[in-house]
């Protein structure tokens, strides 16, 4: 597919989400749009492996389909390579087509034979269903919970309901993901493309769930850094998981894992994953608050990747249990209850594998933040030597926060007393202003990681610090004690602007001059 061609079905799929907009905000309306896309996948991947499966059979057509043999054969298959399963009847393009159909009745009129929302619900909660007592069951439960297809905001009447459904649906089913084709992944990136303007247009909320592409670029390109294969990486607060699949682009990944809160938006990751064609046993989503109930603590892993929540609030010391935890006791102190940004970073240092890279987007604030802050930054970077690069970038990048954020690059396999990079791109020049958004370029993106790669240091850009200065500035990582940006400014000429304050003088006089003789002709008194 070319890129003409890939930007009008990401264009496509946005103007089909037009029939939603306007009737809920775009958080809500995004659940549907995204499922209905993934149950699409879900059917034309089991179409095609069924296919696959009957070649040389007499019903080689799995929508055609009657033995019963052959279809008891598929579905266990299925099971064990898809991790689902769907009948022919169940098929996306055979609910479309019903729900598209202009039956009539005796009198002429328009019968309820196009009804499908039963029978569509019915089909999502068998999809789920179809995994019971499985290995993909875990993947799979309660994915399409969030979209509730009797909402009035779809309608106020069921006929609206199911007439707006079905207009969707039959869109959707004029669209031809090409999932024949092996080398391009033409609907993964479109959905990555459809959860992007989701983002955009979801405000505060959308940090929930969305990394900017190009800060998910940097993060992916770091830790990937000298290595084409991963054994695993990890992200604590994934979101819709694209930060994770976006490091699959820059190095083959063996095993993903994640965490998130939000219950929606775990099933949005889950969806994402399955969508890119992650096998169900190639990922390890959950749902729950990571600094409360990890999931993953006796694993270790290669690549750990995250943008937490800015400052969020944690249990910290209110939590006895946080003072015996082996993520935060070494440390002697424990992030404020506050802010759980070096909670956060804590967990991920934990979890980091010895040979691992670590690559994180937090506030500015954990840069130079006293108090217990303080106290765990000097014990990082003096006791551990984990800190390998602080990167700070340009205000007004991420969607519902207009504060500046940095970069930390955090390795446990540190030389003793390598420097630190310090990386300043949040200056003019450095990125492009795109409405109300600030948006790095390519070339910004391409700047940045070279200069981590190769520890370039550039006037007012970049400078490698050493653990001496470091000390020397008692602890604090503030980039602009280390990069000077400061620009002199030009020389000023004293006579030039003497003499150009002597002729705004004149000039005054002369306009004053045209003001009176003005007001003594209309007979009015001057105003000054």
């Amino acid at each position: 597919m070319s890129g003409d061609q890939k930007r009008q079905l990401e264009q496509t799929l946005w103007n089909i989400a037009d029939e939603l907009r306007g009737k809920m905000h775009a958080d809500e309306f995004r659940d549907y749009i995204l499922g209905f896309i993934f149950y699409k996948y879900l059917s034309e991947k089991q179409s095609l492996y069924a296919d696959n499966l009957l070649q040389g059979e007499a019903e080689e057509d799995y929508r055609k389909l009657t033995d019963p043999e052959l279809m008891k054969a598929i579905h266990s298959e299925s099971l064990e390579t898809l991790g689902y399963f769907l009948e022919p009847s169940q098929l996306f393009d055979t609910i479309a087509k019903k729900g598209n159909s202009k039956a009539e009745n005796k009198e002429g009129e328009g019968s309820a034979s196009n009804y499908i929302l039963d029978e569509l619900d019915e089909v999502l909660t068998h999809i789920e269903q179809s995994t019971m007592g499985t290995e993909s069951e875990e993947d799979f439960t309660a994915l399409f919970e969030d979209m509730d297809l009797q909402s009035t905001k779809l309608g106020r009447s069921v006929s609206a309901r199911n007439e707006l459904i079905s207009k969707i649906l039959t869109h959707l089913n004029g669209i031809d993901f090409k999932l024949g084709d092996t080398k391009a992944d033409v609907l993964g990136d479109a959905y990555e493309y459809l959860i992007g303007k989701f983002a955009a247009g979801a405000g505060k909320k959308a940090g929930e769930f969305y990394t900017p592409q190009q800060v998910s670029s940097i993060l992916a390109k770091i830790v990937t850094t000298g290595k084409k294969k991963l054994r695993s990486v990890y992200d604590p607060t994934c979101g819709s998981g694209s930060l994770l699949l976006r490091v699959a682009k820059e190095a083959q990944v063996a095993e993903f894992y994640g965490q998130e809160m939000n219950r929606t938006t775990y099933n949005l990751a889950r969806m994402n994953m399955i969508l890119h064609d992650v096998h169900y046993r190639d990922f390890d989503i959950q749902q729950e608050d990571t600094l409360e109930v990890p999931k993953h603590l006796d694993l270790r892993f290669e690549a750990v990747v995250a943008n937490p929540p800015f400052s969020a609030q944690w249990k910290g010391k209110d939590n006895p249990l946080h003072l015996q935890d082996e993520r935060f006791c070494e440390y002697g102190r424990l992030a404020p209850t506050s802010k759980a940004d070096f909670a956060f970073l804590q967990h991920m240092i934990y979890q980091l594998a010895d040979n691992g890279t670590m690559a994180c987007v937090l506030p500015h604030g954990v840069l130079f933040r006293g108090a217990a802050e303080g106290h765990i930054r000097e014990y990082l970077i003096k006791e551990l030597n984990y800190l390998d690069a602080v990167i700070g970038l340009p205000a007004n990048l991420f969607y519902g926060t207009s504060i500046p954020a940095c970069i930390l690059v955090l390795k446990k396999c540190r030389q003793k007393d390598a420097s630190i990079l310090f990386v300043d791109a949040s200056g003019d020049g450095h990125f492009e202003k795109v409405k109300n958004q600030n948006v790095l370029r390519d070339s910004d993106v391409g700047l940045i990681v070279e200069t981590y790669r190769e520890r370039k240091v550039e006037d007012k850009f970049s400078y490698e610090a050493t653990i001496a200065e470091i000390e020397e500035n008692d602890w604090n990582l503030n980039i602009p004690r280390y990069v000077d940006t400061f620009e002199e400014e030009g020389r000023v000429d004293l006579g030039t602007v003497a003499k150009a304050l002597h002729d705004l003088e004149d000039e005054l006089v002369e306009t004053n001059d045209e003001i009176t003789g003005f007001c003594k002709e209309l007979n009015i008194p001057t105003p000054f």
